[in-house]
């Protein structure tokens, strides 16, 4: 489809509008009116918003010759203003997803079948939940309802229109997967590590909350740290400088070449987010000997600090936790931010508070056959994914008394 091409008129306007609702496939985020989209995606997720995506874009990093050619849909009312939106990507590949789909990729290949191109929702490259139906606040009820409707009609239409495999919406909030679920798409479920707040005044007072082993633990690795050489920064908007962004970036690509063979962003994307969203950038640069030798990148959200990328020059004892973990923590209860999401993989990042929750996804297949082989290997996995979920729970470094019941699913 050419840039802003009508997917057609979409039954479902809201009623108090008495309008209909046209969805339109947008080949860039450039396309869209920054404040309408913002005004769709809210400011609690700095990843859904203008600035970040049209970083990915405007970088390189997310564009066709990289395997993510932008398609992203938005609903528009009778006046034309965008009242919903969707990140959509067709994609020639699986990488820079975080739920694993090679394998579904390989059968249908091996029946005969094309699996690729697909569509992705998703941010890029970021393993982070947050809503994907995009909608306006403001409208009714009916209203609101009638348009995520129409974004998943759309992104249906759209994988018609392209003669796709395949869609698949990544990292859902709970309530986005459910309705995905009642429109007819199939449902997945997986595990991650985010730490609560619980009203901590310090970080001695979330150490009262842990066992005696495992507080002395984590004290231990911080004082050998403070007792190092190396010296940490926690540094955010104006203090960012392009000295920083020229070692993250280093180090990123080292730790990036060590671990998969290549990192997914560039030096410009890490360029446009210290200029256009510093003051939603926590950056923890490690100094040695006038030096910087590593670091840890979080973004701040509307009640989240959200940890993503760590890269160092060099192997330095307990500096990967006080960096990422630690020091994401403290900045959290500094600001009163109610969670700290480390991401996906790395059990021992329940050993320092962070507790095992479910995240989503949900996945539209065009061949019947081929949605009851996904359909009965989701069934299958099902179980299995809830039950890493509780034995890992068991793991839990709190005090019997400070301890969450259970990781709670969706089914429970």
């Amino acid at each position: 489809m050419p840039d802003g091409k009508d997917s057609g008129p979409t039954p479902g306007a809201d009623p108090a509008a008495g309008g209909t609702i046209t969805v339109k496939v947008l080949t860039g985020i450039g396309l869209a009116d920054p404040q309408e989209w913002d005004a769709c995606a809210g400011p609690d997720n700095p990843f859904l918003s203008h600035a970040f995506l049209l970083a990915l874009e405007e970088s390189g990093s997310t564009v066709g010759r990289t395997g993510w050619q932008p398609s992203h849909l938005v609903a528009l009312d009778g006046a034309g203003r965008i009242i919903g939106a969707v990140p959509l990507y067709l994609k020639n590949h699986s990488y820079g997803e975080y739920v694993f789909d090679h394998a579904w990729a390989h059968a249908y290949e091996r029946a005969g079948g094309q699996y690729y191109p697909k569509l992705q929702c998703a941010v890029p490259f970021t393993p982070v939940p947050g809503p994907r139906l995009l909608v306006r606040p403001g409208a009714s009820t009916q209203g609101m309802d009638a348009v995520a409707g129409a974004l998943i009609q759309g992104m249906e239409e759209v994988a018609r229109r392209y003669g796709v495999s395949s869609v698949h919406v990544t990292f859902p909030e709970e309530g986005d997967w459910r309705r995905l679920g009642e429109a007819g798409w199939l449902l997945r479920e997986g595990v991650q590590y985010h730490w609560e707040n619980r009203g901590y005044t310090s970080f001695d007072d979330f150490l009262g909350t842990l066992n005696s082993r495992k507080r002395k633990a984590i004290r231990k690795e911080r004082r050998e740290v403070a007792e190092s050489s190396v010296r940490l920064h926690s540094l955010t908007g104006a203090d960012l400088k392009p000295e920083h962004w020229d070692a993250f970036h280093r180090f990123y690509l080292e730790t990036a070449d060590r671990k998969w063979g290549g990192g997914y962003l560039n030096r410009a994307f890490f360029r446009l987010l210290g200029e256009t969203m510093a003051d939603r950038v926590m950056l923890v640069m490690c100094e040695d000997g006038g030096e910087w030798v590593a670091g840890a990148l979080n973004l701040i959200g509307g009640d989240a600090l959200y940890g993503r990328n760590w890269g160092s020059d060099g192997s330095y004892r307990f500096l990967h936790f006080e960096a990422c973990y630690y020091r994401a923590l403290d900045f959290a209860i500094e600001r009163g931010l109610g969670r700290v999401e480390a991401g996906a993989q790395g059990e021992h990042k329940i050993q320092r508070g962070y507790l095992p929750v479910p995240t989503y996804s949900a996945h539209w297949v065009a061949d019947p056959g081929f949605r009851r082989a996904i359909a009965d290997y989701l069934r299958r996995e099902r179980p299995g994914v809830a039950a890493e979920r509780e034995a890992l729970m068991e793991l839990s470094p709190y005090r019997q008394d400070d301890r969450p019941r259970r990781s709670i699913g969706p089914d429970q």
